[in-house]
C-alpha cells in the first residue's frame, strides 16, 4: 500500500497511504483481541462480562511484550487451530444450511417479500442507503488478503506463485465462511443477544442439543466453535505486529519519521514500532471503550483509503504502459472494478 501509493501516484499520496496503513494494523490488534474475547465471554455467565474490557487490554500488552522478545508463530503450533477452526464451521454451516432444505428454498422468496417491503416503506432512496450501510459496515470481509502482498517478501519461493495461491485461498473461504454464516443467521432468524456474538447464538441454535447416543457432545461442540474462532482472531491480532513494523520501516527510509524505525533485526522485530503499535491499539481501546463495532468503521475507514490510493495508482499505472503491454485491458479493469468498490465503502 505505501510503496505502490509512493511511487504510482507521489510521495504525499504514499505518505496518506502509509499513514493510514499504520493506523489500520493497530486496529487489527485493538479489534482482533476484543473480537476474539467477545468469542471467549460468549461461553461465559453474564455476571463474568465485567472481566472483559479489562482483560483486553491485558491481552494487548501480552502480545507486545510477546513480540518484543521476538516470538514468532510457528506453523507447527498454528495448523490445529486452523484444523479445529475449519472442521468446527464446516459442521456448523453445513447443518445450519442443510439441515432445514425447506428454509433455505423459502429464502430467495422470503428475501423478495422483505425487499418489497423495504421499497414500499422507505422508497427506493431509503432502501438503497439500508444496504449501502450495511455493505459498507461488513466490508471488513474484504480485508485480510492485503497481509499477503504486504508480507511478500517472506513467502516462500517462488513468491509470486505462492502468493496467488495463497490469495485464491483466502478469498475463497472467506467467500464461503462470510456467505454461508450471513445464510444460516437468515435461515435460524438469528439475532443479537446480550453479551453473545451472532455466531455463538448460531452455534447454540444448531449443536447446543445434539446427542452422541446418550451423550450430549452439543456444548462441547459449541465450545471447540468459539474457542477456535478466539485462537484464529488472537493470531490474526499478530498482523499488525508484524507488518506494522515493515510499513514504518519504509517510512522511514524516506524519512517521513525518524530514521530510527527503519532498524529491523534479523527476527523482524522492531522494538520502537511494536510499542508504537502496542500503545496505539490500547489508545483506540480506551477511545472506543472496547466495542467491537466502533473499533471495525474505524478499521474500514483506514484500510479502504489505503486500498483506494493503491488501486487508483495500479489503474494509472496500467494506463501508462498500455502502449508497450499487450494484456494491459486484462488487468486495467480488475483494479478499475476494485477503485469503484473500495471508494464507494
Amino acid at each position: 500500500g505505501y510503496l505502490v501509493g509512493t511511487k504510482l501516484l507521489g510521495r504525499y499520496a504514499g505518505l496518506v497511504s502509509g499513514t493510514a496503513l499504520v493506523v489500520d494494523y493497530a486496529l487489527t490488534v485493538a479489534t482482533s483481541v476484543a473480537s476474539g474475547l467477545d468469542a471467549m465471554f460468549s461461553l461465559l455467565p453474564p455476571w463474568m462480562h465485567a472481566l472483559r474490557a479489562p482483560l483486553v487490554f491485558v491481552g494487548i500488552i501480552g502480545l507486545t511484550t510477546l513480540n518484543l522478545r521476538g516470538v514468532k508463530e510457528s506453523i507447527k503450533i498454528l495448523t490445529p487451530i486452523f484444523l479445529l477452526f475449519v472442521v468446527t464451521h464446516v459442521i456448523l454451516i453445513t447443518t445450519a444450511l442443510f439441515g432445514s432444505p425447506s428454509d433455505l428454498v423459502a429464502i430467495p422468496r422470503d428475501t423478495a417479500v422483505s425487499l418489497s417491503h423495504s421499497l414500499t416503506t422507505l422508497g427506493l432512496v431509503g432502501t438503497m442507503a439500508v444496504f449501502f450501510r450495511a455493505y459498507s459496515l461488513g466490508a471488513g470481509t474484504y480485508t485480510g488478503i492485503e497481509a499477503v502482498s504486504n508480507g511478500l517478501s517472506i513467502l516462500r519461493e517462488p513468491r509470486q506463485r505462492t502468493g496467488k495461491r495463497t490469495m485464491m485461498y483466502m478469498a475463497i473461504s472467506l467467500s464461503v465462511t462470510a456467505g454461508g454464516l450471513l445464510l444460516a443467521y437468515l435461515i435460524h432468524h438469528t439475532e443479537h443477544q446480550a453479551g453473545q456474538t451472532l455466531n455463538a447464538t448460531l452455534a447454540r441454535q444448531v449443536m447446543l442439543h445434539w446427542h452422541l447416543g446418550p451423550i450430549p457432545i452439543g456444548p462441547s461442540l459449541v465450545a471447540l466453535t468459539l474457542v477456535s474462532e478466539a485462537a484464529i482472531l488472537f493470531v490474526a491480532a499478530q498482523t499488525g505486529f508484524v507488518d506494522g513494523p515493515r510499513v514504518l520501516a519504509n517510512m522511514a527510509l524516506d524519512h517521513w519519521i525518524p530514521r530510527r524505525f527503519a532498524n529491523l533485526s534479523e527476527r523482524l522485530v522492531t522494538q520502537d514500532g511494536i510499542l508504537l503499535m502496542g500503545g496505539l491499539a490500547v489508545g483506540m481501546l480506551l477511545y472506543t471503550h472496547t466495542k467491537v463495532g466502533t473499533l471495525l468503521i474505524m478499521y474500514s475507514i483506514n484500510v479502504f483509503i489505503t486500498f483506494v490510493l493503491t488501486q487508483a495508482g495500479m489503474v494509472r499505472h496500467w494506463w501508462v504502459v498500455h502502449k508497450s503491454e499487450k494484456d494491459w485491458w486484462n488487468h486495467i479493469w480488475i483494479n478499475g472494478v476494485g477503485l469503484l468498490l473500495c471508494t464507494g465503502i
